[in-house]
């Protein structure tokens, strides 16, 4: 049995509450026979107001963000649903397993993480800068992401579906090797509100292969695709996101840091 119908059709019990999440988030057990598997669960009653995007729509952001990657064919965002759960509806993802989860112990002769915090002047190789900044200790450090194709993928996505929260915790580096964007309840608006810290390909053309994918999203949006997101975010919304993809193709590079707030705070 597949791990997505254990999330769809699987008994939830919760495990615990995630506690940095800034909504009420929970890490599930979904089971289905003896199948068994963990994923995230976020009830749309727990979703804190703000004052940008309306009331109760995270989860369909969410769940629109999922059908967008699959659409692409990216594989960035780990499965989605909206679902009862034990706090009633909301979104269900399926959780992502990082190096370190089973003893709480990840690698420290790893090197950097995928997005990381460096001393100032010692940029790692494949690495590319963000941003300069001052640590808790007022130490100058230099805020990096790797130089990797994996990671731009993520970067090319966050500006089609207007990501307005993509902190570096809010990528993960999977065992099985993938690289997985989480926390796109705050996404997909009409207005421009793009905040990331992956802006080290700042003025950078967009790769031939990766704007053949971006062209199947936008057949994909003429027809079932963007019937089946207006189910989730508004038609307008859908309009707007046709019009990035459509921006994106005619103008095929990556956008600069030339906006009020470009990267998210905190930023991890």
């Amino acid at each position: 049995m597949t791990k997505a119908e254990v999330l769809d059709r699987g008994d939830l019990s919760v495990i615990g509450r995630i506690r940095s999440a800034s909504n009420a988030t929970f890490l599930c057990e979904a089971t289905l026979g003896e199948d068994v598997a963990h994923c995230v669960y976020k009830p749309v009653r727990g979703e804190a107001p703000l004052w940008d995007f309306p009331d109760g729509t995270l989860a369909g952001r969410e769940l629109a963000s999922y059908l967008v990657s699959a659409a692409l064919g990216w594989n960035v965002v780990p499965y989605t649903i909206i679902r009862d759960g034990p706090a009633g509806p909301g979104m269900l993802q399926s959780w992502v397993d990082q190096p370190g989860d089973e003893d709480g112990d990840p690698d420290e002769d790893a090197g950097p993480d995928l997005i990381d915090l460096v001393p100032a002047g010692k940029l790692p190789a494949g690495f590319l800068p963000v941003l300069q900044a001052y640590d808790y200790a007022g130490d100058e450090v230099t805020l990096v992401h790797a130089d990797d194709d994996r990671l731009r993928r993520i970067a090319v996505f966050d500006v089609l579906i207007n990501n307005a929260d993509r902190k570096g915790g809010h990528v993960l580096h999977g065992v099985d090797g993938g690289v997985y964007g989480v926390d796109h309840g705050v996404t997909l608006h009409v207005e421009d509100k793009l905040r990331t810290v992956l802006w080290g390909w700042a003025g950078k053309p967009v790769d031939d292969d990766t704007l053949a994918d971006v062209e199947n999203l936008r057949d994909a949006l003429k027809s079932d695709l963007g019937a089946e997101l207006c189910s989730h975010i508004t038609p307008r919304e859908v309009a707007a996101l046709r019009s990035r993809v459509v921006a994106l193709l005619r103008n095929p590079v990556m956008p600069t840091a030339d906006r009020r707030r470009p990267i998210p705070w905190p930023a991890f």
